[in-house]
């Protein structure tokens, strides 16, 4: 037996619900970021496209590990550091300044909200643009770690692979064995990005930021993401639950389908420059 999807939105649709509900609370996720370049972790039906992402554990507790995490992210770095924010970042950002955005909370690690213009942004799984000790707790530009590591193994730097999610990379050299990964500059300890890991949980201040900021909001946004792990996945259980509408912007089928309000199966970036327009136009 089929089962109905949730109701399906368009321009006008989007319009009307956000002029009914002005203070919105925005969730995105790498589907906002695709357009610049940064491959998603999903497909279409919310399944890998490739292997699993590196888990927390196996990062704390393999260094074999941890040679093919820092291999594959010092060939992916390059492609992170020069992507640029798109007309969906820039959009956001411009609704923000106009009032129409309680607070933008994203699942991506890239930066790419605050080049665009963005403000407050909460990082809900970090940034990949620091690197921090696991003993000591100092921290490390990643472009300084980049250096170290091209430095460190000439025989991989500047080698050119399929990109991936977050600064990954397809990089499946036979023998990682002599792979040399960075070491904390004050203690020599462990070192990893500053972003939440598979397998690790979102802390605890930023997940209440989130729940504060949703109880402000008028409605939960949901822009390019599956909702396929938890950490965002709960806040729409949290608006649903509050009576509050939950919209998503995804072309594929997210873990939230049976919440939402209304869905707009359609580009992030046309779909969002065309909601600023529209309301700018009536505000005129």
């Amino acid at each position: 037996m089929a089962v109905d999807g949730p109701p399906h939105g368009d321009d006008d649709a989007l319009i009307g619900l956000v002029r009914r509900h002005p203070r919105l609370l925005v969730l995105t996720g790498a589907g906002i970021s695709t357009d610049s370049g940064i491959p998603g972790y999903r497909d279409a039906d919310g399944n890998w496209r490739a292997s699993t992402p590196i888990q927390h554990r196996e990062f704390l507790e393999s260094h074999a590990r941890r040679q093919r995490y820092w291999a594959r992210s010092m060939v992916g770095w390059p492609l992170m550091s020069r992507a640029l924010p798109n007309d969906a970042h820039r959009a956001l950002a411009r609704l923000q300044q106009a009032g129409h955005v309680e607070a933008l909370v994203t699942q991506n690690v890239d930066g790419l909200h605050q080049a665009a213009g963005s403000t407050g942004v909460i990082e809900l799984h970090g940034s990949l643009s620091s690197v921090v000790c696991l003993s000591c707790g100092e921290r490390h530009a990643r472009a300084d770690i980049q250096h170290e590591l091209e430095a460190a193994n000439p025989a991989i730097a500047g080698l050119s692979a399929v990109p991936s999610a977050d600064g990954d990379a397809h990089l499946e050299p036979d023998d990682l064995h002599g792979f040399t990964v960075p070491h904390c500059r004050r203690c020599a300890g462990i070192i990893k990005p500053d972003v939440v890991f598979f397998g690790d949980s979102v802390p605890r201040d930023r997940v209440a930021a989130v729940h504060e900021a949703l109880q402000r909001a008028d409605a939960l946004l949901v822009v390019g993401s599956s909702l396929m792990v938890f950490s965002g996945y709960r806040f729409c259980v949290a608006a649903a639950q509050a009576g509050k509408p939950v919209v998503a912007i995804n072309l594929g089928r997210t873990r939230a389908d049976p919440l939402l309000t209304m869905k707009i199966a359609a580009p992030c970036g046309a779909t969002l420059t065309r909601l600023d327009a529209a309301l700018r136009n009536i505000a005129a």
